[in-house]
């Protein structure tokens, strides 16, 4: 499946920067993506491109800087966080070759990779977020929820397919790709605490009762929260503290980003059973706050949750543009205007505010506040 968007963000980042890194989550489609770019481009032989899973590949790059300064076009290096030395040599490369040379370096996620690119890449590199699937590319809405967005999931023949694909995903993350991340941890430990956590999918995060029901220390969880929100898998949605009277919450909620996977730690079987299952509701809520979020092409550090202890609260919270845009996602037909909203309305001084629910239909309800269902507003 093309990926047009991508494409086109990848070609514009090339204008500016001699280095792009496209990163995600594995399996989410960075090396199909990077091998449609080349193509299109008609500058990209076979001895350009580097797999650094593969022993051949690392070999040819055991002297990096006599390799690649021998190469002209575009570079396209895979799993580049296996090589993380890899980016001083990068570094002087691009300043050696001017217009010579473009490098598209993929990576799984991970602070050691964007730690290494950021201190000796500065001003020569763009980051571009490669996200599963969303609504605008499949524009199949129901199979996209049930599924969730990784290309094998979605794409597969039935629902049954898709479940052993999402299994077998979940159980090479835990044992292969986070030992391969550098991050050294028990492996039965994370997926118990990533099993938890589908508890918490919308609600604020609380990591010593965790720790309490798992027998690990606070320290220990807080360390696989933020390694799998580094790997992409989850979303830790900051609050937003607003200078009122009213005590606020300061604590982060959770979020599954796919929610294919989020239904597979569930325990969900079928589509049947996650129709009657206690988290619909909360599944459906989290998967539009994703699309939600993607669709408005927000930075993840514009985005927030507010609530005050007072039990005023808003789901979501978008700074874009110079506007204060908030959301609350419904899964119901009969929406109507809370005073939780009038509140948020009031206090954070929103410029709208967007109710989401299944539906398909948008309307005004009051003043600045509408009711949007999810497909209207992702057809935008």
């Amino acid at each position: 499946m093309k990926r047009p968007y991508f494409l086109n963000k990848i070609k514009k980042a090339f204008k500016v920067h001699p280095v792009v890194a496209i990163i995600g989550p594995r399996q989410c489609g960075k090396t199909t993506l990077a091998r449609m770019f080349a193509n299109e481009q008609g500058d990209h032989p076979p001895e350009n491109y580097f797999d650094l899973e593969d022993l051949h590949d690392l070999q040819r790059l055991e002297s990096p800087q006599t390799t690649l300064s021998n190469l002209e076009g575009l570079v396209v290096i895979d799993e580049v966080q296996r090589k993380p030395h890899l980016f001083q040599t990068l570094r002087v490369l691009c300043d050696k070759k001017k217009e010579k040379q473009k490098f598209l370096i993929l990576g799984s996620a991970s602070q050691d990779l964007l730690k290494q690119s950021s201190e000796t890449l500065t001003g020569r590199i763009q980051y571009i977020e490669l996200t599963p699937f969303n609504f605008e590319e499949v524009q199949d809405l129901a199979t996209l929820w049930k599924r969730g967005g990784f290309p094998r999931s979605f794409l597969a023949e039935d629902y049954s397919s898709s479940l052993i694909w999402r299994k077998s995903y979940i159980r090479t993350f835990i044992e292969q790709d986070i030992p391969n991340l550098g991050f050294k941890m028990q492996s039965e430990q994370l997926r118990r605490f990533w099993m938890m956590l589908t508890h918490y999918h919308g609600c604020f995060y609380n990591a010593s009762e965790i720790g309490r029901s798992l027998n690990i220390p606070v320290k220990k969880i807080r360390d696989y929260a933020d390694i799998l929100t580094d790997t992409l898998m989850i979303r830790q949605l900051q609050p937003w503290y607003e200078n009122i009277s009213k005590r606020q919450v300061k604590t982060p909620k959770i979020y599954f980003r796919d929610s294919g996977l989020f239904h597979t730690l569930l325990g969900i079987e079928s589509e049947s059973s996650l129709l009657t299952h206690p988290k619909l509701g909360s599944s459906w809520e989290g998967f539009a706050l994703e699309e939600v979020i993607r669709h408005l092409e927000v930075d993840p550090f514009d985005c927030f949750f507010w609530a005050s202890h007072a039990h005023a609260e808003l789901d979501l919270l978008v700074f874009k543009g110079g506007k204060r845009l908030g959301f609350e996602f419904k899964y119901s037909d009969h929406i109507k205007v809370t005073k939780s909203m009038r509140i948020a309305m009031e206090d954070l001084k929103l410029d709208a505010l967007v109710v989401i629910y299944p539906g398909s239909k948008s309307h005004e309800i009051e003043d600045s506040i509408h009711a949007a269902g999810l497909i209207s507003f992702l057809g935008q």
